[in-house]
């Protein structure tokens, strides 16, 4: 039986409001992540699904309920535990090599030859190779966040928390990212917990979907994406990869069903 590696139980969230009157966000959240799961976690704008990142992160407390991570509970970040967010975020006074070593030497004060031989190995598998000197401004979008992934897979995460990391991509770049995305979980796996809008992103990547309510954010239902591995382009055209994404967007919009 393979091991949890994410646990929510009981998980709710209300944020602080004007007035004095809380927001709600999440509500009864249970769930359980596996051990290298790649999970994606789809729902309309606002149901709460970059919330359960920042709390996985240790970056937010949840109001009621607990988020464990191998059985503990998270109370702080965690060394475990890496973050993509929506953008690249790069420091434009380093190059490429610079930026993906900059955690290692933000938290230990310097990077080791093996940090940047490392370095170098995920720039390579991020089919960077020869952009090692270049600064951010000389990079595509695509090639920006390519560094952003390898930065997070650095100090090697055994849980990779993905928020939107290819929303500020045209629709080419997006699909080319997403299975540079699954080349590179395949030569490495780690725990992925992936938030994006995109269903058909979802569906291409994950072992299964959370499909969320409206706010307050519940989980409507799990899909288990019947789909073989590796993905390629052609799993695109498998008719469950239609079956799938139709179901799945029939959930999202069907906003009179969600749960009271």
């Amino acid at each position: 039986m393979t091991p949890t590696a994410v646990t929510f139980d009981g998980v709710a969230h209300a944020f602080a409001a004007r007035g004095g009157e809380g927001v709600l966000a999440l509500s009864g959240i249970t769930l359980d992540v596996a051990r290298g799961e790649f999970l994606a976690v789809v729902g309309p704008s606002g149901c709460g699904k970059s919330t359960l990142l920042r709390m996985v992160a240790g970056l937010l407390r949840p109001s009621r309920g607990t988020v464990s991570i191998y059985g503990r509970p998270v109370d702080e970040p965690r060394d475990e535990i890496g973050f993509v967010f929506q953008k690249p975020t790069l420091l434009p006074w380093h190059d490429v090599l610079g930026n993906v070593l900059f955690p290692l030497r933000h938290k230990y004060g310097r990077a080791t030859a093996a940090d940047r031989d490392r370095a170098r190995a995920l720039i390579a598998m991020a089919g960077l190779q020869g952009f090692e000197n270049r600064l951010p401004e000389e990079l595509s979008g695509g090639m920006q966040q390519r560094v952003a992934i390898a930065r997070a897979l650095l100090p090697e995460p055994e849980i990779l928390l993905m928020d939107e990391p290819f929303s500020a991509l045209d629709a080419l770049t997006r699909e080319e990212m997403g299975f540079e995305l699954l080349r590179l979980w395949q030569q490495r796996p780690h725990t992925v917990i992936f938030v994006t809008h995109n269903i058909g992103e979802a569906v291409l990547l994950a072992d299964r979907v959370v499909v969320m309510s409206p706010r307050p954010g519940r989980v409507r239902t799990i899909v288990d994406v019947e789909l073989p591995r590796p993905r390629r382009l052609e799993s695109l055209s498998d008719p469950r990869f239609h079956e799938h994404t139709q179901r799945i967007r029939a959930l999202v919009l069907d906003r009179a069903a969600a749960p009271a």
